[in-house]
């Protein structure tokens, strides 16, 4: 590989990092649908009808299984003074009756994500889709998979655009319709109960035109049809009101009233009682009204059956009946009637059974066989089929993975003579032939699970294999990050690559081997991706070995004795050690509350003079490193709190009031004559003025818009247009600062703080607003504390250098600026330039801890006001004030911009830090990107597709956010110059015991330039600071 310059290094980062994200798709979420096999259900003599002539789906989405059964008080009573309105009640009387009276119950266990795209999936096709598949997205497949709508003679489905399509796309054409509403229905700021009265509605104007229409009602009388009702009323309404709301309870009624009003109709249409009704739920909810992660909460949700073929009520004569002993259900009243629960992909292989319809061929759910009231011949035919259903999937993957493997061993448990599936088969013909009926449905249960266990162990039949890659993949490119770091800022690319003949033809074997390999097993494209990189690192890395050596030398050149190399081990020990605390905050938050609390007494370890000196820079560290511990100790899930927003927004203007009438003494400079220099800065008063008036009305308007939300009056529009008004303007005034740049930087620090204001404002819902401007105050502190630390432990020995001279720049012509300076020559080793000094200090070890406390800030951002491990903990509550119709990715982006607002201040404080202490704009940058991945490492081996759904989904989002890790700082990078390009720092120096400019010492009193003027610093503040 060629020496990469900056550029060309950043690009190998972020290619690297997201073809390696997929890595974990490939290993531990293989797609579970797989073709060509052939169908099976019950076999039944001629003459010999179904259990039921048509099957009716009703899907509450976003029903909890406990407020579905258990007793509230009337959430919307006629009259508030009405007789017994307080006394608790069962919110589903209709469907409490199927449970005592006519069907069978229990709970029905989603698996992460709890989504409503999965969760129908589950219930409908009978497979849980690999997590991947979420992001292709609702409405339609991403690939055909069989269900059993598409089984069905025909299906009739009303309800949400987000889901009825995928399946009425996905299934043979004409075979399902979908009737929807308009995406527009779906406003969060309204009353959700017209989702589902509508959906009702077109249920009985379909049955009455069958009175009208003899084609429509010969299609109705027909066997195996199959009706679908989606009510999505109840998911709207706990994601506005939450579930413990009077609204959302109100929905439970509407839903069963509808439920009861809908079973009369169809019943009375037919009359022949032949009907089968299913009632469920695609997933759960949290208390906060979000979904989507395991929490219990999401993956229990209600399943009542009832109708043609449902086995009745088993009612216990005294005590508890079976399937209470979890305690779940001990507040529900039904502890007399026998719970069951299942998977939530085995209520399709329900429906089809019910419906007598082949079970769909990529279904893994087994037959609950207790909500069926066959006879027992007939539930062991159905335990059969559904057995033969899976083992079918299992021989056509394990035909797949033979004809790609050049020694392919297979499953023991279905191996050996004994074991073969045939022969397994015949057993169970010849005990149900025999009248052993139980037996063979054990058997049947017995071969279903083996043939799910094959299944897994096809799976994950390339695991080993690709775990090995992936991780040499993920070391080699630390050891290349680092590699290139000692040759760019350590060395100033002074060395050359030494290929000899031996290594290039031992790393062009390995290729070889590896290629020929994959191309062998017929292995995915992104097998290849995945095995460029292993040995393209580490063949750089041997090629640049000098470098190493070289770079440890300088690195170690003050570390001679046995006491400074024992310093250095445990200080090593302690840099790995903290990799791995942060990997622990990932699972506690509370950590970086410890953390900060360490980082408040940082200071006192450079000794007693250095504090002394620097009062109020180190007390204004404390302050703010105590009051960023708070924020990790308060709950990730938050409820709305107007009062708490406006605090924020008020603290947030008064910042920029201040400054306002401050910034004089602040910036002051003495011009020639004496006098203070100010500038013609007038036009940049007048630019804070508009900003600092931004956030005042971003105050109003989101008062306003909550006000009118809670009410239920929804969005007002001209509360909407004002809102997207000044989150726009907040994005574009600070340009016209361009106009008239004051290039000084803290001055530019104040206008990136009070450009996203306003977005704190608008899109919070509570301490979000205190976290920001604390999180700055913490940055700007940090900034000028490390820079003074620098200058304080520099020996006396050493010439301090200055910063590089750096033009300035106006903020309009940034971007163009900073993509050329990617390639300048004093970042560029391949320039012919390179041999010249570089303008920039080589990193030390020192800068080591600076990279390290980067990485923890972009941590410390993310958890202080979220918690990575469950994706319920963003509400969508402030996104409703500028888009209140469900758009899934539209308001995801809003949340995504509010999130990196955070990292993108971070990046510009660090731009500034790397001038301030004379090191190469990309260097820190770099040091944090090679160290990142031990954390990104750590997440990849723990990573779980199995046990609880809460660690599954973890697991996934602390790999997705360490990978991307990388991929973002790379971003912030130029971003970082982005923000600072044209900031003067001059050559500004801390002071302490000593300070030397080019060898001339100084005590006091230290000279920075800004806008081309002084400006004298004393005991680390500014004029006006002490």
């Amino acid at each position: 590989m060629a020496r990469l310059g900056r550029f060309g290094f950043l690009g190998v980062a972020v290619v690297f990092h997201i073809i390696y994200i997929f890595s974990i798709f490939d290993i531990y979420f293989v797609s579970p649908i797989v073709h060509g096999m052939t169908s099976f259900g019950v076999e039944r003599n001629n003459g010999v009808e179904a259990p039921a002539k048509r099957l009716v789906l009703y899907v509450g989405d976003g029903l909890r299984a406990d407020k579905a059964f258990q007793s509230f008080p009337d959430p919307s009573p006629s009259s508030p003074n009405a007789p017994g309105a307080f006394e608790p009640r069962p919110l589903a009387p209709f469907i409490r009756s199927r449970v005592l009276k006519s069907g069978t119950f229990g709970v029905s266990h989603t698996r992460v994500p709890t989504e409503s795209r999965p969760g129908h999936v589950a219930l409908i096709a009978g497979l849980y889709e690999d997590v991947s598949a979420v992001t292709t997205g609702w409405k339609l497949n991403p690939v055909n998979f069989d269900s059993v709508f598409n089984r069905s003679r025909h299906t009739w489905s009303w309800g949400s655009p987000d889901i009825l399509p995928m399946f009425k796309e996905g299934a043979v054409p004409g075979r399902v319709d979908a009737d929807t509403y308009g995406e527009e229905f779906e406003d969060f700021t309204k009353d959700a109960v017209q989702l589902d009265t509508w959906v009702f509605d077109k249920v009985k104007a379909l049955f009455a035109s069958a009175s009208r229409n003899a084609t429509l009602d010969y299609a109705l009388r027909q066997d195996k049809n199959v009706f679908f009702l989606h009510l999505l009323g109840l998911d709207t309404t706990g994601h506005a009101y939450r579930p413990y709301s009077r609204e959302y309870l109100h929905n439970i009624k509407v839903v069963d009233e509808g439920v009861r009003e809908m079973t009369k109709l169809i019943d009375d249409f037919y009359g022949d009682g032949k009907t089968a009704f299913v009632f469920t739920a695609d997933h759960g909810m949290s208390d906060w009204g979000s979904h989507g992660d395991g929490h219990p909460d999401n993956t229990r949700t209600p399943l009542v059956a009832w109708g043609a073929g449902v086995a009745r009520p088993v009612i216990s004569v005294s005590g508890t009946a079976s399937g209470h002993e979890d305690g779940f259900s001990a507040d529900w009243g039904l502890n007399r009637v026998q719970r069951n629960d299942v998977g939530q992909a085995d209520v399709a292989a329900l429906m089809a059974y019910l419906a007598g319809l082949d079970f769909p061929v990529n279904s893994v759910g087994e037959l609950p066989l207790a909500y069926v009231s066959g006879d027992p011949k007939e539930k062991a035919e159905a335990a059969l089929a559904n057995a033969k259903g899976v083992l079918e999937m299992y021989r056509v993957k394990e035909e797949q993975k033979k004809a790609n493997e050049l020694r392919y061993k297979g499953y023991a448990a279905l191996g050996d003579e004994q074991s073969l599936v045939e022969h397994r088969v015949v057993e169970i013909r010849k005990a149900i032939d025999q009248g052993q009926f139980q037996q063979a449905i054990t058997m049947s249960q017995d071969l279903l699970h083996l043939g799910l266990d094959g299944l897994r162990y096809l799976q994950t039949y390339d695991w080993l294999f690709l775990r090995a890659l992936i991780t040499s993949g993920y070391s080699g490119w630390i050891a290349f990050a680092i590699t290139t770091v000692i040759d760019m800022h350590i060395l100033h690319g002074q060395t050359h690559a030494s290929r000899t003949f031996a290594t290039s033809a031992s790393f062009g074997a390995v290729f070889a081997a590896l290629f020929s390999l994959l191309w062998v097993r017929k292995a995915p494209i992104t097998y290849y991706a995945y095995a460029v990189f292993p040995p393209l690192f580490w063949e750089e890395v041997v090629a640049r070995r000098e470098a190493l050596q070289l770079g440890g030398r300088a690195l170690l050149k003050n570390v001679s004795s046995s006491k400074g190399q024992i310093l250095l081990g445990v200080k090593a020990l302690a840099f790995v050690a903290f990799l791995e605390v942060l990997v622990l905050s990932y699972f506690h938050r509370t950590v970086y509350t410890i953390c900060f609390a360490a980082a408040a007494c940082w200071p006192i370890i450079y000794g007693r003079d250095f504090v002394m000196h620097r009062k109020i820079l180190i007390s204004t560290w404390v302050t703010a490193c105590l009051s960023m511990s708070v924020f990790t100790l308060l709950p990730a899930i938050k409820v709305e709190n107007i009062n708490v927003i406006l605090i924020g927004g008020f603290l947030m203007g008064l910042v920029g009031i201040l400054y306002l009438l401050f910034e004089k003494s602040i910036l002051s400079v003495p011009g020639s004559d004496g006098n203070s220099f100010s500038g013609l800065d007038s036009l940049s008063r007048s630019i804070l003025g508009i900003q600092v008036g931004l956030i005042v009305l971003a105050m109003i308007v989101t008062r306003s818009s909550v006000a009118s939300i809670q009410a239920k009056r929804g969005l007002p529009v001209g509360n909407q247009v004002v809102g997207w008004v000044v989150l726009i303007a907040s994005l574009s005034v600070p340009f016209l600062h361009s106009l008239q740049p004051n290039n000084y930087h803290l001055h530019r620090l104040v206008v990136i703080f009070m450009t996203f204001s306003p977005t704190f404002i608008i899109l919070t819902i509570s301490y979000e607003g205190l976290f920001y401007l604390a999180f700055c105050a913490t940055l700007v502190t940090w900034v000028r504390l490390e820079h003074h630390i620098y200058n304080y432990t520099i020996t006396a020995s050493t010439p301090l250098p200055l910063s590089p001279a750096i033009s300035a720049k106006p903020l309009a012509t940034a971007v163009p600026d900073v993509s050329a300076q990617l390639q300048s020559p004093t970042e560029n080793p391949n320039d012919t330039t390179a041999s010249k000094p570089s303008p920039y200090r080589s990193l030390t070890l020192a800068d080591a801890r600076i990279s390290l406390f980067f990485l923890y800030l972009i941590q410390s951002a993310f958890f202080s006001v979220g918690n990575i491990a469950s994706v319920s903990s963003f509400s969508l509550d402030s996104v409703y004030r500028l888009i209140p119709v469900f758009d899934p990715f539209s308001q995801g982006l809003l949340l995504i911009f509010k999130l990196i607002i955070p990292f993108v201040v971070i990046s510009a404080n660090l731009g500034i830090l790397n001038r301030r202490l004379g090191i190469a704009p990309s260097s820190l940058f770099m040091v944090v990107i090679a160290i990142s991945d031990v954390l990104t490492m750590n997440f990849f081996w723990l990573v779980r597709d199995e046990g609880s759904w809460l660690d599954i989904g973890t697991s996934i989002s602390h790999f997705f956010i360490a990978s991307l890790l990388c991929v973002f700082v790379s971003g912030l990078e130029f971003v970082s110059e982005v923000f600072v390009s044209g900031v003067e720092v001059g050559g500004d120096v801390g002071q302490g015991k000593r300070a030397q400019i080019n060898g001339t010492a100084l005590a006091g009193k230290v000279e920075t330039t800004v806008n081309g003027h002084s400006v004298t610093e004393i005991n680390g503040a500014l004029p006006g600071q002490h």
